[in-house]
C-alpha cells in the first residue's frame, strides 16, 4: 500500500487524475454489467418458442412468453406482435412505430458506454503526458546539477517520469476492454431484433 501511494506522489498530478479515471472506468464497468445482467440482455432462448406460438395463432402465449422476459428483445418483439393484432394500424406505421422503440431501447442499452470509450482514449493520452512532464523535470535537475551530474538522477528521473505513461496504458486497457465487450453485446441484441422482428413481420413458409 506504501509502494502505491509512493507511486502517487511520484507521478504527479497526471496519476492523481489517471487514478480518478481508473476508478470510474472499473465502476462504469460494474454498473453496465449489472445492468446487462438483470435486463438478461444476451438472452433470446426464448425467442423460437414465442415466434412459433405466434404464427400458430396462440398470441395470448406468445405474449405470455415475451412480457415474462426483461429484456429490451422480449419488448420490441411483444410490441410488434400487439400491433399486428390490431387490425386498425397499417402495417408501415406498424414497422416505424415498431422501428423507434426498437432505436430507444438500442440506445437505452448504450447508456454509459460513450464515457468509458472516452477514458480509454483519453488515459493514455494523459499518461503520455504525465510523461513528457517528468522528463522536462529531470532536464532541468541535469542542468542544475551542471558538472556534477550523477546517473542516479537521469535512471531515477526516467522510471519516476514512466511512471505515468504504465498507469494510463493500464487503464485505457481496463475500459477499452469493457468498451468492446458491452458494445459487442448491443451489436448482437440489435442483430437479434432485427432477425425477430423480420420473422413477425413475415409470414413461415
Amino acid at each position: 500500500m506504501s509502494q502505491a501511494f509512493e507511486w502517487l506522489r511520484l507521478g504527479g498530478p497526471a496519476m492523481l487524475i489517471l487514478l480518478g479515471l481508473s476508478v470510474a472506468a472499473v465502476t462504469l464497468i460494474l454498473v453496465k454489467s449489472w445492468e446487462f445482467w438483470e435486463l438478461r440482455v444476451g438472452a433470446r432462448d426464448f425467442v423460437p418458442r414465442a415466434l412459433e406460438a405466434f404464427h400458430a395463432g396462440r398470441n395470448d402465449q406468445a405474449l405470455a412468453l415475451l412480457q415474462a422476459q426483461p429484456t429490451p428483445l422480449a419488448r420490441v418483439m411483444a410490441a410488434a406482435m400487439r400491433g399486428k393484432a390490431d387490425t386498425r394500424r397499417s402495417e408501415a406505421e406498424l414497422r416505424e412505430q415498431v422501428t423507434q422503440l426498437a432505436s430507444e431501447q438500442l440506445e437505452s442499452t448504450r447508456r454509459l458506454l460513450r464515457p468509458l470509450e472516452v477514458i480509454a482514449n483519453l488515459a493514455p493520452l494523459l499518461g503520455l503526458l504525465g510523461t513528457v512532464l517528468g522528463m522536462i523535470q529531470v532536464f532541468q535537475r541535469l542542468q542544475a546539477a551542471g558538472d556534477r551530474v550523477n546517473p542516479a538522477i537521469l535512471s531515477g528521473g526516467l522510471w519516476e517520469a514512466l511512471l505515468t505513461t504504465a498507469a494510463g496504458l493500464t487503464v485505457a486497457i481496463i475500459a477499452l476492454a469493457g468498451f468492446h465487450v458491452f458494445d459487442r453485446a448491443v451489436e448482437r441484441l440489435h442483430h437479434d431484433m432485427e432477425g425477430a422482428l423480420t420473422r413477425i413481420f413475415t409470414r413461415p413458409l
